[in-house]
């Protein structure tokens, strides 16, 4: 589905508020899977189906037309965010040729359309409900944060220090394993220029940061 801009996407978005997903896939005839674990992504690309996201998995905009991601929130509810937000996979090798300007990161994140979702963990998936989604664009305050520690990240690795990069660096973005377990390795750059094996990274936003952008718009 072509949108023609921002605000049809998110009139669109809006009338699923208040449905819950078993709801909605008894509407559009789909099956709920019984657990998330082996289908962590079900709840995303169901909202991309109904929405008519044109990306699948390109790096780039879910909706590239208009720019505009699409990021599923869970929060509780009390409205507080319940995990971090994957944006993409950290680039590991031919980092001289990564730069903020046309990164993933920077087109993902420069207009995100949210879908807060109550998901408490004890809710049964079906009763998982939409709350109501809102398109959000950084401050320039914020950007700059963002490009900030994606360039962080992306020199510490260079330099061959990527074992020094854990949870606690970064304001807004954070960098976790992103694998679905150890067995899986990826090349990256040691410390002296050499390639080694380490787990697939991912560019995750803090839930802190998630939250703050919830109180500024509700």
């Amino acid at each position: 589905m072509k949108y023609d801009s921002p605000q049809a996407l998110l009139d669109k978005a809006q009338i699923l508020a208040g449905f819950s997903l078993g709801e909605l896939a008894q509407q559009y005839q789909a099956l709920v899977p019984e657990n998330l674990l082996r289908e962590k992504g079900w709840v995303g690309q169901f909202l991309e189906y109904l929405l008519g996201a044109e990306s699948g998995s390109l790096a780039q905009p879910d909706f590239p037309s208009i720019g505009v991601e699409m990021k599923t929130l869970p929060i509780d509810r009390q409205g507080k965010p319940l995990e971090s937000t994957y944006v993409s996979v950290v680039p590991l090798t031919n980092l001289h040729q990564v730069q903020w300007q046309g990164s993933v990161v920077q087109q993902k994140l420069q207009h995100v359309l949210w879908v807060p979702i109550i998901a408490e963990k004890q809710l049964p998936i079906e009763q998982r409900t939409l709350a109501m989604p809102f398109l959000w664009q950084p401050s320039p305050n914020e950007q700059q944060t963002i490009q900030n520690d994606f360039e962080e990240v992306i020199e510490t690795i260079a330099m061959g220090r990527i074992d020094t990069i854990d949870a606690r660096f970064g304001d807004i973005l954070q960098v976790r394993p992103k694998a679905a377990n150890s067995k899986v390795v990826t090349d990256s750059v040691g410390r002296d220029g050499e390639m080694i094996k380490t787990l697939p990274r991912g560019f995750y936003i803090r839930p802190q940061f998630t939250a703050k952008i919830l109180q500024q718009q509700f």
